[in-house]
């Protein structure tokens, strides 16, 4: 028995064609247009539809093991789902974080039998995480972990980032960076500007990420090692990482759906600005332009959400001392799709996108998905790009509603999320 995507619009690579999937032992067996139906075949009709590869997300925080009143494996994954995401990279600041052999088995077993989608597990740079002491590169390789990450905090210390990047090239391992300067932060909440003193908040200037990313890409240079740039928010950083590429610099970077969106001057008044305080903070227009010229001339390689799911409690303690961060799993593809590939602001093409969200992120971590080509592993996802949607907190799979696109008009809501051949969510009403 095979199932049978039929009459969607695929994106393969660089085009879009009508085209049909078929769907055995977990993996792409045939595309065709009109492909045969065997009489036990399941077929999902995507007429009007478009059909991708499932998108590669790799920067979620899934809260769990240590957090789980915030997200577990089992709902950030079917967030992930939600949105179209087949594949997540998941970071390590959980509780115990997992900076050995034995943390990176005994989650990656966890998120094998709970995880809805397929997980990829960070281990830390530093045992537990903010400490000086390097993690065993090798070991942590070999228990599976795909790559390295101290998110939520910045490598401080100059000669334990240089040591730690020539571990992790010894290991095979990405090492990717939150680039933040604690020294230079001064208790900002939100972008140093005009809309910071409005709300009478500290500001967050831009040297707190590119000083350390300046230091850190003369180290990975030095090194040789993978470095990967995290949520790259300002001008000056898509300017210095392009400058290290051209230099021959191994060094990849993500950009957030929300960073290309949204600006610092959009933060609104009142208690629902909680849900635009993020680390790093939104920044100002120039910055937006700049980030979204570097997607666009390849110094920025990927778009990753960054899903950062909170209480209500947590986010209701007010903009100076709610924790940073917003969900993002469920949001990112309809809010990208509808103001970059339809909207007014569109630049956009809808196969740049998915490659943007798919085979991208794929190549930048070496990773084997991310293509919809027959052979592959049959992850794939269905949009509904033609019907308008609204975004509505109560019909997100995350346990976090802390999100500013809630009340959006979107396109290209999640129709199906298929994994390894098999359905793991389906729009409710839709029939297979």
């Amino acid at each position: 028995m095979a199932y049978i995507l039929q009459n969607g619009r695929g994106i393969l690579g660089d085009r879009e064609l009508n085209v049909d999937v078929r769907i055995e032992g977990g993996r792409i067996a045939a595309l065709g247009d009109h492909l045969p139906v065997g009489p036990t075949d399941e077929v999902l009709d995507c007429t009007g539809k478009v059909v991708t590869p499932g998108l590669v997300d790799l920067h979620v925080h899934l809260r769990d093991p240590g957090e789980t009143e915030k997200e577990t494996i089992s709902t950030g994954t079917m967030a992930a789902a939600h949105g179209g995401f087949t594949t997540v990279g998941a970071m390590p600041n959980v509780v115990p974080v997992p900076d050995d052999a034995d943390g990176i088995a005994a989650i990656r077993g966890r998120n094998c039998r709970e995880g809805h989608v397929r997980v990829y597990q960070y281990a830390s740079i530093t045992r537990n995480r903010t400490a000086g002491q390097l993690v065993d590169f090798e070991a942590v390789a070999q228990a599976g972990a795909f790559a390295v990450s101290n998110d939520g905090s910045g490598v401080q210390d100059a000669a334990t980032m240089y040591a730690a990047m020539r571990g992790a090239a010894q290991a095979g391992l990405p090492l990717a960076a939150h680039v933040e300067d604690d020294g230079l932060k001064n208790g900002g909440i939100l972008n140093a500007g005009l809309r910071a003193k409005e709300l009478g908040v500290p500001g967050v200037y831009h040297v707190v990420e590119t000083a350390q990313l300046a230091r850190d890409l003369a180290l990975a240079q030095a090194t040789g090692v993978h470095y990967h740039v995290c949520h790259v928010s300002t001008a000056t950083s898509v300017d210095l990482i392009r400058r290290a590429k051209a230099a021959g610099v191994n060094v990849t970077a993500e950009v957030t759906p929300h960073h290309l969106l949204l600006t610092d001057s959009m933060i609104p008044d009142g208690p629902e600005a909680v849900n635009y305080k993020m680390n790093p903070p939104l920044r100002t227009e120039r910055d937006r332009q700049a980030l979204i010229a570097g997607l666009l001339d390849g110094t920025i390689d990927c778009i990753a959400t960054d899903h950062a799911p909170h209480t209500a409690a947590e986010k209701a303690r007010g903009l100076v001392d709610a924790p940073n961060g917003i969900v993002g799993s469920e949001t990112a593809f309809s809010t990208l799709y509808t103001h970059f590939v339809r909207g007014k602001d569109a630049r956009f093409t809808l196969a740049q996108l998915v490659h943007w969200m798919s085979s991208a992120p794929a190549a930048a971590f070496n990773l084997p998905v991310g293509q919809l080509l027959p052979g592959a592993p049959a992850d794939l996802a269905v949009f509904d790009t033609e019907h308008e949607a609204v975004i509505n907190a109560d019909d997100f799979y995350s346990k976090g509603h802390n999100s500013p696109f809630v009340g959006w008009h979107v396109y290209g809501a999640t129709v199906a999320t298929i994994v390894a051949g098999k359905v793991v969510y389906i729009k409710e009403g839709v029939q297979s």
